[in-house]
């Protein structure tokens, strides 16, 4: 894609990045396309938006979030946005970095309102359990039922299919030695990761030409019903009392565009969902979906292209 027929109202290029569950090499081959089908300059100056889960299901956590946590000294005039995802937000409560409730609770008051699910998903009980995050014993626990009827694939250690990222930072699924294993600069990444993004003036190309939109970029969505300006105000809180935040877990609930954003244009990009979607302006970029033979996807804008890893030069 040419930078040429672009006005400098859109010179910057914003690039959104759907989920990469660990998957290193597709990673480094969708960043490659994304550099070989933009202009240079636009690419070197572009807002890149990571929309979460770098963990869990493919074999190199570790070396994707050191890509990650590399890229703001190899491009530094990029602007990099790394949201978290539910499941680096589980990984991040096993480790311990999650901040602590702000209404002073204990990470264990979570556990009640989903104690009816602890036996069949097998939550942690190691060292450091006593107060962790409800979802953080998920993500090590030890799930009952192997097979995922769902996704036709069997679950890779816990409800979460963590154990890959166990092993890619040489410990087996469960263990408390990750704790020990994870560096510390990997866990400030965990520990940083912001749970919504927003961007005034972001434009999009149209059949009336340019149009400049609000963006908000959350890992799945929001929802329905409940007023926007207070789901963004919590999500930038990042409260952790809640034991399942349902804008970065959710489903069906958080799908659509809440009638709310379509008084003013605004765009709502998310991943989470497995699925590639454009419905409007409404975006998930989630082609991937975790599994081995799926694509990692990004959309570049005000395009609208989709680049993926298995794209061919």
């Amino acid at each position: 894609m040419s930078g040429s027929n672009l006005n400098s109202e859109a010179e910057r290029l914003v690039i959104c990045i759907g989920d990469i569950h660990g998957y290193y090499t597709k990673l480094q081959n969708l960043w490659s396309n994304l550099q070989s089908q933009t202009n240079p300059s636009q690419f070197n100056n572009a807002i890149i938006i990571f929309l979460g889960d770098y963990c869990d299901r493919g074999p190199d956590t570790k070396r994707v979030i050191d890509f990650l946590i590399s890229l703001p000294s190899k491009y530094p005039n990029q602007k990099h946005v790394f949201l978290a995802g539910n499941h680096d937000f589980a990984f991040a409560a096993f480790v311990g970095v999650l901040p602590p409730p702000p209404d002073g609770s204990e990470f264990r008051d979570g556990w009640k309102e989903y104690a009816q699910s602890e036996e069949r998903e097998g939550w942690y009980v190691g060292d450091g359990f006593e107060n962790m995050h409800l979802q953080g014993r998920r993500w090590a626990g030890s799930i009952k039922v192997k097979f995922n009827t769902a996704k036709g694939v069997e679950y890779q250690g816990s409800i979460y299919d963590a154990a890959p990222t166990f092993q890619s930072y040489g410990v087996s699924h469960g263990s408390a030695d990750l704790m020990k294993a994870v560096p510390d600069y990997h866990k400030k990444f965990l520990a940083d990761l912001v749970w919504v993004h927003e961007e005034d003036n972001v434009c999009l190309e149209t059949t009336e030409g340019l149009k400049k939109c609000r963006l908000i970029a959350v890992h799945g969505g929001l929802q329905q019903g409940n007023s926007v300006n207070e789901q963004l105000k919590r999500l930038k809180a990042r409260d952790t009392a809640i034991p399942k935040v349902e804008c970065l877990s959710g489903r069906k609930s958080i799908w659509d565009m809440p009638e709310e954003l379509k008084v003013m244009p605004t765009i709502l990009v998310s991943g989470h969902h497995g699925k590639l979607h454009i419905e409007g302006l409404r975006l998930i970029i989630d082609e991937g979906g975790g599994y081995v033979d799926k694509p990692v996807a990004a959309i570049i804008l005000p395009s609208m292209e989709i680049v993926r890893d298995t794209d061919c030069a």
